[in-house]
């Protein structure tokens, strides 16, 4: 009873290591797109629904960038603890429970099970961070449609 306890602890503290530094992570990362996209942004007097796209795709690569570095950091975690037996799996296994699609023919070592479960409710939040973000992005060219579809 008292490993199960101390086990539980060590998997708890981990979760709640990996969960707060994939939350800096993504942080640090919606900050610099919002620069970038500031930047960008910036660079013209005369706006345009091209320019605007490309701010778009330039935020879609950097979001599926940042969901990337937090899958890769969980799935190294996996391999690091030999909870997984190759990367390949600790990638599948990690992009798999991140996304919340679980299709559980790959299953973690029975000591880290929950932080797989926890690292699905943390997916679940950074991509719904990550949507109400590229939806504000989206947002701004339909202002600028608004605007060109105004002029005489």
């Amino acid at each position: 009873m008292e490993t199960v306890l101390m086990n539980l602890s060590l998997e708890l503290a981990v979760a709640t290591a990996l969960v707060v530094l994939t939350i800096f992570i993504h942080l640090g990362g919606i900050a610099l797109l919002l620069a970038l996209l500031r930047r960008h942004r910036g660079r013209r007097t005369v706006r345009t629904l091209w320019h605007e796209g490309l701010g778009i795709l330039g935020a879609a690569g950097g979001l599926f960038v940042l969901h990337a570095l937090e899958i890769w950091l969980y799935a190294g975690f996996y391999i690091a603890v030999e909870a997984l037996r190759s990367f390949e799996a600790a990638l599948y296994f990690s992009t798999s429970s991140y996304t919340t699609v679980g299709y559980g023919d790959v299953v973690l070592d029975e000591r880290w099970r929950l932080l797989g479960a926890i690292e699905g409710a943390n997916g679940l939040i950074l991509l719904g961070w990550s949507t109400a973000f590229f939806v504000a992005i989206v947002g701004r060219i339909r202002g600028l449609e608004n605007e060109v579809q105004a002029l005489p």
